[in-house]
């Protein structure tokens, strides 16, 4: 009988859509990318997601955010993101923190519980606390490198930190991941080198933490680079590539 993912099942098989459905992954930024993860997991099969964000959906997020409409704004994301995944999937499970992750608050999660990680946070403190997370629980993760100030969306890959090139991210990730002793960490980057934004005298939102300029973004870019990270999540859990003959 058909279903909502008998698409899918073409493509995965049974035994491949089983695997989705009793999978449990954690994404880490439910914005721009982390968002269209979120979107294509639940529209996979995904079972069980667990989402982390202490942000509202604001104004400035309508250019770029599937859960962003006049609507949501001012509501918390994680919230309007588990009402959009359930009316796709009403027996899909969703689990929410209401927090940003930090460093301090890691001993809340349980990493081992996770089949997969997604890593679409902002701030390279937070990153590397999830790497060393997943890492000391054996979890599978993913991590998303720089998507503000680009333009060319068939940039984007799926590749090993080591292997990138031409993203301010990238290169602070690697090198501190060298540091601390990581030797492999998957990612999606982009190597098209970051576009300088236009001055804009009308705009009065301020840089996030961290940043001098606040980062140009596109309807785009974050869109292809969570849907590339969904991707290759719903190929490891599944067991099914891609065919190269």
């Amino acid at each position: 009988m058909a279903n909502r993912f008998s698409r899918t099942e073409l493509l995965l098989g049974k035994d491949g859509m089983d695997r989705l459905s009793r999978a449990h992954v954690a994404v880490f930024g439910i914005g721009g990318v982390g968002g269209y993860v979120c979107e294509a997991l639940v529209r996979s099969g995904v079972g069980h997601l667990t989402l982390v964000d202490n942000d509202v959906v604001g104004e400035t997020n309508l250019n770029r955010q599937i859960i962003a409409t006049n609507h949501t704004v001012g509501q918390p994301k994680v919230e309007v993101m588990k009402e959009r995944m359930q009316s796709i999937n009403p027996d899909v499970t969703v689990t929410l923190h209401h927090c940003f992750f930090l460093p301090e608050n890691a001993a809340d999660f349980s990493f081992s519980d996770y089949d997969y990680v997604v890593d679409a946070v902002d701030t390279v403190t937070a990153k590397l606390e999830l790497v060393r997370c997943c890492q000391e629980s054996n979890t599978p993760i993913i991590s998303s490198m720089g998507t503000g100030n680009k333009l060319d969306p068939g940039r984007l890959m799926v590749t090993d930190i080591y292997q990138t090139e031409g993203d301010p991210l990238a290169r602070i990730m690697r090198k501190e991941c060298k540091r601390r002793g990581i030797r492999k960490l998957k990612v999606v980057y982009s190597n098209e080198l970051p576009t300088r934004p236009m001055s804009s005298p009308e705009t009065a939102e301020q840089p996030p933490e961290g940043r001098r300029d606040l980062p140009g973004s596109t309807a785009f870019v974050p869109a292809v680079a969570g849907l590339l990270i969904a991707g290759q999540i719903v190929s490891d859990i599944s067991g099914v590539t891609a065919r190269t003959d």
